[in-house]
């Protein structure tokens, strides 16, 4: 970080995992894709192809968030070939939501009017982002991506995972909200930056390491009174290949059942001053 980043950064209180920033290109539009990723090979270079050759990347500004890729999948002069604005790399502790933290702060800092995310496993699909910025426009401070919705579309998605989904982490993530949401753990979704840096809401805290800053976003914005809706998306998982998740193991899937149970009794939630 710059110490001008620094700065700002403490200015506001948040607390932000180290990162370094390579800046590719300058910003261009008003809202800009964030794309978290780690060693995802092949898969977030074809996705980022995708985008390019559907023009994307002049919609939205690209901002790769790495957390410590060794693959060589995010070389510089590739990452400029397809239109990425820059490279967030952590170089602190934490994961998903850390990586998030970082990819946030240096948005917003950035002076983005909001902020679209999606995974970088080549699973959704990218010809939607457009439905997003258009929600963003109208107001919307946090869309969710569905497959589950009419015009959506799921290929390939593991049985298990679809009972987790539809039986037990939508309808909790639901009742939390008080919204009914059908698809809630798709990565794939927007926030407006008017929410993200709401003082009830604070996402900038240490409490977020792995996956709960996707629940508590989840549900806190239509708590609060803003705007909340899904769209229509797709999501492919590849026949007869290792599921590309880093959601795996009796471990991981603990974690996430925690997580979603700590955003139903708001575990999350700012405490009072």
């Amino acid at each position: 970080m710059t110490d001008a980043q620094v700065s700002a950064i403490a200015e506001r209180g948040w607390s932000v995992p180290a990162f370094h920033e390579a800046v590719l290109r300058p910003r261009a539009t008003p809202y800009c894709v964030i794309i978290p990723v780690i060693n995802e090979g092949q898969r977030i270079q074809n996705q980022l192809r995708r985008m390019h050759e559907l023009g994307l990347d002049r919609q939205a500004d690209i901002v790769i968030v790495d957390g410590g890729s060794t693959d060589g999948s995010l070389e510089h002069d590739f990452l400029e070939s397809v239109g990425v604005r820059a490279l967030i790399t952590k170089t602190g502790p934490g994961k998903l939501s850390a990586q998030l933290r970082c990819a946030y702060a240096w948005t917003l800092l950035q002076g983005y009017a909001g902020i679209i995310t999606i995974d970088g496993n080549g699973k959704d699909g990218v010809e939607t982002v457009p439905d997003f910025i258009a929600a963003l426009d109208q107001g919307f401070g946090y869309v969710q991506a569905s497959r589950f919705l009419r015009g959506g579309y799921s290929e390939n998605t593991p049985l298990s995972r679809l009972i987790a989904i539809r039986l037990i982490h939508a309808p909790l993530q639901s009742l939390a909200a008080g919204y009914w949401f059908t698809d809630t753990t798709q990565g794939y979704r927007a926030y407006s930056a008017e929410y993200l840096t709401d003082p009830r809401v604070q996402p900038f805290r240490d409490v977020f390491v792995k996956y709960e800053l996707l629940a508590y976003l989840t549900v806190r914005a239509s708590q609060l009174g803003y705007r909340v809706k899904e769209l229509p998306t797709s999501r492919t998982y590849p026949k007869d290949e290792a599921v590309p998740t880093k959601i795996s193991g009796i471990g991981a899937l603990v974690d996430l059942v925690l997580v979603v149970t700590g955003a139903l009794l708001r575990v999350y939630h700012p405490k009072p001053a």
